[in-house]
């Protein structure tokens, strides 16, 4: 073989070893970074597994106690949390000693006291999992299950702003019934064989009620804040008009953000960046209806932003709708 013979097979050889090389040591480093981000993955999933135990260990104290303290200026709960699993598994068990009309709102929710006296929230179902509501983004009813998703999203994103909420299976006729007020007990009426109930709110209609089957009524079950925490409601500045015909200012003036940035309380501290938070939260769980929000009156510096009604139906929109131009840095 001549030398540029031998030349020219020479560098093709040490091209392939080059490639060759260079392939493996590639391949290598990515499966090494994949394991890592699966065990990474695999970490962050066992943290989040909630094992609905009865039991709490290492502590005289009741769940409701123990949840009570969780509450701090910017979380609701800790992100270390050995109890919750305990705290909601008393969400969805404990007694209901007392039933009441549901707060100030637009939808029908109930007011419960479960044995302990801990208030809690309770939405009943009033969709199936697979129904979507067409029309407005506010159009059609809450539903329940979307309350549960949404407080296990804010867990994964790490925001630990929205109450603890799981979902319960109640008995209209032999738990709810014999302990409501007369002004719950006079919403009930039965529908066919099935006991429902029309509550009161700003939408809450007779002819419109909630009916269990039969008498069990599936729901979710929402922790109610510790009253040593009383919140501020604040109307969002991206809300909508709900006004057909009518743009909001967000919708259609470029320089909005900049006006909010300098308005107080969006000049200073962390607030807007709790918008825009809660804008990342709310378009992930569909809810294009946040007209207001909350914060604790507590906590004058810091005060995060609430997430206490996520259950709106989802439809298709796109990112604006939530928080328009607005740009932090």
């Amino acid at each position: 073989m001549k030398l540029k013979q031998r030349v020219v097979l020479l560098a093709i050889l040490l091209v392939i070893f080059i490639f060759t090389k260079v392939f493996l040591i590639d391949n290598l480093d990515t499966s090494a970074a994949h394991r890592e981000d699966q065990r990474a993955f695999q970490r962050m999933l066992s943290g989040l597994r909630v094992a609905l135990e009865p039991r709490l260990e290492h502590t005289l104290q009741s769940p409701w106690e123990i949840a009570a303290q969780w509450v701090v200026p910017r979380e609701v709960y800790p992100e270390d949390t050995p109890e919750l699993g305990a705290v909601m598994h008393a969400m969805s068990t404990k007694k209901i000693i007392k039933a009441d009309v549901g707060y100030k709102g637009t939808q029908l929710k109930a007011l419960l006291i479960l044995e302990g006296g801990q208030k809690v929230v309770f939405k009943p179902k009033r969709y199936a999992r697979d129904y979507i509501v067409e029309g407005e983004p506010y159009a059609g009813y809450d539903r329940h299950n979307a309350e549960v998703a949404a407080f296990h999203l804010d867990r994964i994103l790490g925001f630990r702003r929205a109450p603890l909420v799981v979902g319960r299976f109640v008995n209209l006729r032999t738990e709810i019934k014999p302990v409501a007020t007369e002004q719950l007990l006079g919403t009930f009426m039965t529908v066919g064989n099935n006991t429902c109930f029309y509550g009161k709110c700003y939408y809450c209609r007779e002819t419109e009620p909630a009916c269990a089957d039969g008498d069990i009524m599936e729901g979710s079950v929402t922790l109610w804040l510790p009253d040593v925490w009383p919140l501020q409601k604040h109307r969002h500045p991206w809300g909508r008009t709900y006004r057909e015909g009518k743009l909001a200012r967000w919708e259609y003036d470029e320089s909005y953000c900049d006006a909010v940035k300098k308005t107080s309380p969006y000049d200073s501290g962390p607030r807007l960046l709790d918008i825009i938070d809660t804008a990342i939260f709310d378009y992930l769980i569909g809810n294009a209806d946040r007209h207001h929000y909350e914060s604790s009156s507590l906590s004058v510096l810091h005060h995060p932003c609430f997430y206490l009604e996520q259950a709106e139906l989802p439809e298709e929109r796109s990112p604006e709708v939530c928080l328009k131009n607005c740009h932090v840095s």
